[in-house]
């Protein structure tokens, strides 16, 4: 491998402390290579006074860093899954994937212990449609508000009485060493976690072989194949950051279970669905399961939301 390797990052402290992992294993692996990080302001990062579904398109978190990769100014490339699109650049790839930190939602409250315990009308932050609409099933009676900034912005804004509780993803809290902020973690039957959530994925130029082979050590197949299950459902869905949709796949053996939803911004519908099936055959069954959701009403909702109406017309 190259003696300098340059890891393109967002500039945000949890995907500076995910980076600077990678960077420590990559450089405890090979001792003769240096690695350093370049930080990269996306558009995503930019934009932080307006719900990411107002913003619209795919992307929002990686492109100018994959723009950086193409032009060769960084060697590779360290996302939060969640934020990656389904659909690759040309001559760009997820070559690695990590072992998977828990891909659950963290339920944070300074006051209360459990997302039932919370009052009528009590005030909930969370930026993602996904949790919104989850939520809205849940307690309809909740006032969800917009919260978006980094963790510790938001964490701030809770401690400060903006909120009686937010909702975060767990992996984030754990890798920024924060585990005694985490009030509950959501089972993924309450709330469905976003596609690929918890895992990273380290993405290369497709013909950088070298590197490829040289960072083989980071790559976890268990979580590779799971993850590729719920992107396989992703693509189907040709979902973005504007569409409330979830997914969760989970090994067992060689055993895949993949859970997805489909759900309306009010959260009225919540169309969700389980399936089984081999593990060699994870791109099948992310594949199946989005057509099953898509069949029984999901396309409708889909379709509403692309639409710019809020929910399907009855």
């Amino acid at each position: 491998m190259k003696t300098l390797l340059r890891i393109g990052t967002r500039a945000s402290l949890l995907a500076v402390t995910q980076s600077t992992w990678v960077k420590n294993q990559i450089e405890k692996a090979h001792p003769q290579v240096r690695v350093e990080l370049v930080k990269i302001s996306t558009t995503g990062d930019r934009i932080l006074d307006v719900p990411l579904a107002k913003v619209g398109g795919k992307g929002l978190f990686v492109k100018e860093i994959e723009d950086a990769l193409l032009a060769g100014e960084v060697d590779l490339a360290v996302h939060s899954m969640k934020d990656v699109p389904a659909e690759l650049p040309a001559g760009l790839h997820i070559g690695i994937v990590p072992i998977r930190e828990t891909p659950r939602d963290a339920f944070v409250s300074v006051k209360y212990g459990s997302l039932d315990a919370l009052p009528q009308a009590a005030i909930i932050g969370t930026s993602s449609l996904r949790r919104k609409s989850q939520l809205a099933a849940l307690r309809p009676d909740l006032l969800i508000k917009d919260l978006r900034g980094n963790i510790d912005t938001r964490l701030r804004k809770l401690d400060e009485g903006l909120f009686d509780a937010i909702i975060l993803a767990g992996a984030g809290l754990n890798r920024l060493g924060l585990q005694q902020r985490i009030t509950l973690l959501l089972d993924p039957v309450q709330m469905l976690p976003a596609i690929g959530q918890g895992s990273l994925g380290i993405e290369l130029r497709t013909d950088d072989l070298e590197l490829l082979a040289g960072l083989q050590f980071l790559h976890h197949s268990q979580t590779a194949m799971t993850v590729a299950a719920e992107r396989a459902f992703l693509l189907r869905l040709e979902g973005g950051c504007q569409v409330p949709i979830g997914a969760h796949a989970t090994l067992t053996g060689s055993t895949i279970t993949l859970t997805g939803l489909i759900a309306s911004v009010d959260g009225r519908q919540l169309i969700t669905d389980t399936t089984t099936g081999p593990a060699e055959q994870a791109g099948l069954l992310g594949t199946t399961l989005a057509e099953t959701l898509l069949a029984r009403g999901g396309k409708a909702i889909l379709d509403a939301v692309y639409s710019g109406n809020a929910s399907p017309s009855k």
